[in-house]
């Protein structure tokens, strides 16, 4: 088991070492982002540290074979790793420094197309290890990490290994697709209790069992639901390049959350024809969304709540008024609005229903999934929903690793993510 310690900051990568070492890694990787930006001293720092372990050098080399080979060597490291993109030569150069200078490499399949071809090529010029690698973007669009590794594992002899979404549940799977080498990252050094991931990823892989995890997955088709269930929209908007949601449009009621694909509503205010007519539209776990115009008089109040709540609509998101709030609150029906007020309006019938709407400048589109929390709204296009709840899901783990950071180390944020080194210079 390989531990791979994608941190930015030198110290993360130490804590969370000694914490996956005590749950049993064999090897320690300093990840790409690690060298990145502590240089081949997070190599060194880990060497000293952990004098019997094997240390992994992911340096991604594409040029300059020789000297990134052997400088990673000095540094400390056992393995190195170049791409297999990467010229022949290039990928020679570092075979001969490694013999040179005593440190074994690993050539990275990221990005080859003919995986297959380029594996059976590395092998003839001498490396010791191929990677299949299935890179943090893929993982977000629910990409197999194994099926690339089954038939690498057969057309080549040397070792095999295996990264990408690795979990307690997939490690087995990992070993069974032809790994020799089983590339852990997120599902330990993400986790609130390391030493514990650890351990069980290890057992997952000496025993063949799934070990169950509610974390660390990336899903795809109708399992995105769930994990919307489990995401916060603060998540969702930080794993996504901080996207913005429905600006204005708040819950009536804190602590109840909505989750479903978007029937969307155009009305003018104060016509709540089309609204409530939408209800009528809406499948069980939709979220109905109605642009409003984002002024009175109300469009949606208690028998409309009712109505939806029968039909088990998952919720509402109102650009525009809502009234009867005490009786909506007593349903515990999710509704969201920028408005509260006790008037409402008339059923004229204007509108249109499962048209593309904008609020506060987000477009809304039929089918895009709806998440509602106490911060508020957001929209995940259907086209790219998948990737972004699993970047939500992405964001909600790191947070957790770094909430237990600041607890058990009794420190503040600013210090666990080192903010002053990383300010812009």
């Amino acid at each position: 088991m390989q531990i791979a310690l994608d941190f930015v900051d030198l110290a993360r990568a130490v804590r969370a070492a000694r914490e996956v070492v005590a749950g049993g890694a064999d090897w320690l990787e300093a990840g790409t982002p690690l060298i990145k930006a502590e240089g081949l001293n997070a190599v060194r720092t880990l060497r000293k540290e952990f004098p019997r372990h094997t240390i992994v050098a992911d340096m991604k080399t594409m040029d300059a074979g020789r000297i990134e080979m052997e400088t990673a060597a000095k540094a400390g490291a056992n393995v190195a790793m170049v791409m297999g993109a990467a010229c022949d030569s290039t990928i020679a150069e570092c075979v001969q420094a490694g013999r040179n200078f005593g440190i074994e490499i690993g050539v990275d399949l990221l990005g080859v197309q003919d995986f297959l071809a380029r594996a059976k090529q590395v092998e003839k010029l001498g490396v010791n290890y191929v990677i299949i690698h299935t890179p943090i973007d893929e993982q977000m669009r629910g990409a197999d990490p194994f099926a690339r590794a089954r038939a690498v594992a057969k057309a080549v002899k040397i070792p095999v290994a295996i990264a990408g979404g690795i979990n307690s549940e997939t490690a087995a799977d990992a070993v069974k697709a032809g790994a020799s080498i089983v590339i852990v990252g997120g599902a330990v050094i993400k986790s609130a209790d390391a030493t514990k991931a650890a351990r069980e990823i290890k057992r997952a892989i000496t025993t063949g069992r799934k070990i169950k995890t509610e974390l660390y997955k990336r899903v795809t088709g109708a399992a995105i639901r769930e994990l919307l269930k489990k995401v916060t929209t603060a998540d969702l908007s930080h794993g996504n390049h901080n996207m913005p949601g429905l600006e204005g449009i708040l819950p009536i009621q804190p602590g109840l959350k909505m989750v479903g694909p978007a029937v969307t509503v155009r009305t003018y205010p104060g016509d709540f024809a089309k609204p409530v007519e939408a209800i009528d539209v809406a499948q069980e776990g939709d979220v109905i969304v109605i642009d409003a115009g984002g002024a009175g008089p109300a469009i949606w109040g208690e028998l409309a709540s009712n109505s939806a709540r029968r039909k088990k609509v998952s919720g509402v998101a109102i650009h525009g008024a809502i009234r009867d709030t005490a009786q909506i609150r007593a349903l515990k029906f999710p509704a969201f609005a920028r408005l509260v007020m006790p008037n409402c309006g008339e059923p004229k019938g204007l509108g249109e229903i499962n048209v593309p709407v904008v609020i506060a400048g987000v477009r809304v589109s039929p089918g895009d999934w709806v998440v509602g929390d106490d911060d508020g709204v957001v929209i995940l296009p259907k086209e790219n929903a998948e990737e972004l709840a699993n970047r939500g899901m992405d964001c909600l783990e790191a947070e957790n690793r770094v909430l237990k950071e600041i607890l058990s180390q009794k420190t503040t944020l600013g210090q666990v993510l080192e903010l002053i080194k990383w300010e812009k210079r």
